[in-house]
């Protein structure tokens, strides 16, 4: 695609809130047209008013990526009413916070099938649009657990570890049928977002993110870089994710006893939670009656607003580049 000058139309799933919402509002300063994808009402009405203020074109629909029926539909009319879909974004998710064996199987299914099963939804509808034209990008968010299971996160680890089994499956057929749309993953690392405040959790003190904390602008960027050069077969942001998928490649096994040691306490914070706090793992609480959540969690104070790791691996042949050039230079002094 190039850099992003030929999207006109893009869909962004799980675009109400967090990670999604900060890259819809990135997309919309581009002018072009987006395709809101959510659940929550409140949340899809707020983006489409940010996306109208930076200059873009809005279409907001209430989609469960759980039904493969409704994304359907919701391709067919963005494909209607704003035109041939040039890039699709899957991010929409859900989970528990819980031990294993305190998520029950029907809560567990659940998450799995808003969080892997609706990415493969996500991308069968965007090939039924792009692969008769030859062309597209699908852009699957990802994160450094996709790599490295963590205690607690089993429904969410095992979704994002079948996302990155899936695409590899789905890119190997693409290169085999020489195809012109492209598929690149984006694994993100701990990121300030809502989902503290609304995934179900059975913990005793309220859920955090594990620190080093990321702001969701930071996983925005790369994720639109990503759009923009989906040559690439996948984008790590963020130092602590490096570190977790390569650390994960050398000592598995001292990762298993680590984070046996530090894994619970890292994910909760010293506030007690709340054992009515509602949840959006059926129902979406920015939905009818409910309130928009916005791009960012709680966590604003920990939170760093820039990663050097990820702008250096958007831009690392024009690193390579320099230091090739640094290097040639010392050596032509040397040589003086």
């Amino acid at each position: 695609m190039g850099r992003g000058q030929h999207v006109r139309v893009a869909v962004v799933t799980g675009a109400s809130a967090g990670v999604g919402r900060a890259t819809v509002r990135l997309l919309a300063r581009r002018g072009i047209a987006i395709a809101l994808l959510a659940r929550g009402r409140a949340g899809l009405d707020a983006a489409a008013e940010e996306v109208r203020a930076a200059g873009g074109r809005p279409l907001p629909i209430e989609v469960d990526m759980a039904d493969y029926e409704q994304v359907v539909a919701a391709g067919r009319r963005v494909e209607s009413e704003l035109g041939p879909i040039d890039l699709w974004i899957n991010d929409a998710f859900s989970s528990v916070f819980a031990p294993f064996q305190q998520t029950l199987p029907e809560e567990f299914r659940r998450a799995m099938e808003v969080t892997y099963l609706g990415y493969v939804h996500g991308t069968r509808v965007a090939l039924s649009h792009m692969t008769p034209r030859n062309r597209g990008t699908i852009v699957q968010v990802g994160s450094a657990l996709a790599y490295r299971g963590i205690p607690l996160q089993a429904a969410y680890c095992g979704a994002k570890h079948a996302i990155v089994g899936f695409t590899e499956s789905l890119r190997c057929e693409l290169l085999h049928e020489r195809s012109g749309v492209r598929v690149t993953m984006v694994q993100l690392p701990a990121v300030n977002t809502p989902q503290f405040d609304w995934l179900l959790s059975r913990l005793p003190r309220h859920a955090q993110p594990v620190p080093p904390i990321y702001r969701p602008e930071v996983a925005a960027r790369a994720i639109v870089g990503a759009a923009d050069r989906p040559h690439r077969r996948e984008y790590w942001v963020g130092t602590s994710t490096v570190l977790t998928i390569l650390g994960n490649r050398v000592a598995p096994g001292l990762l298993d006893r680590y984070l046996a040691r530090t894994g619970y306490r890292s994910q909760q914070t010293g506030r007690p939670a709340d054992p009515d706090q509602p949840n959006n793992l059926w129902h979406p609480l920015d939905g009818p009656g409910g309130r928009d959540y916005g791009v960012r969690g709680d966590f604003a104070g920990r939170s760093h607003g820039r990663s050097p790791q990820a702008w250096l691996s958007r831009h690392r042949r024009m690193v390579a580049a320099g230091l090739a050039g640094v290097v040639a230079g010392v050596v032509a002094v040397r040589r003086r």
